[in-house]
């Protein structure tokens, strides 16, 4: 089993920056992808970013140019830079790690607020 652990979200301005953090622990050889995923309230979960073991990234539409996610895997932790944030990127991340089997793990939600 693999446990994660977030760190980072809060309460910024439009235009502002903040740094997501992941930590993974458990059976971390087992995990193939890292991401970052949100919630909105009313609205589905949706994928923001996500990192391979290799290191090829997956950006929605809506965070490319803005956001990066990077990954260590000596710390077993994936990390999410959220610059020029927006009222609407508004939400609860959450982290997530997919196995070789394609099982996913999810972290327990960071708030990220961007007030107008």
């Amino acid at each position: 089993q693999v446990q994660l652990v977030e760190s980072g979200g809060g309460l910024v301005q439009a235009g502002g920056s903040l740094r997501l953090s992941c930590a993974a622990s458990g059976n971390t050889l087992s995990i193939k992808t890292m991401g970052w995923y949100r919630q909105a309230p009313g609205k589905q979960r949706e994928l923001v970013a996500s990192i391979s073991s290799g290191g090829i990234t997956t950006y929605a539409d809506s965070v490319k140019d803005r956001f990066t996610a990077s990954r260590s895997n000596a710390k077993d932790t994936v990390y999410l830079q959220m610059n020029s944030l927006k009222p609407e990127d508004t939400a609860v991340y959450y982290c997530n790690t997919r196995s070789w089997i394609l099982h996913d793990t999810w972290g327990q939600g960071t708030q990220v607020t961007v007030s107008s």
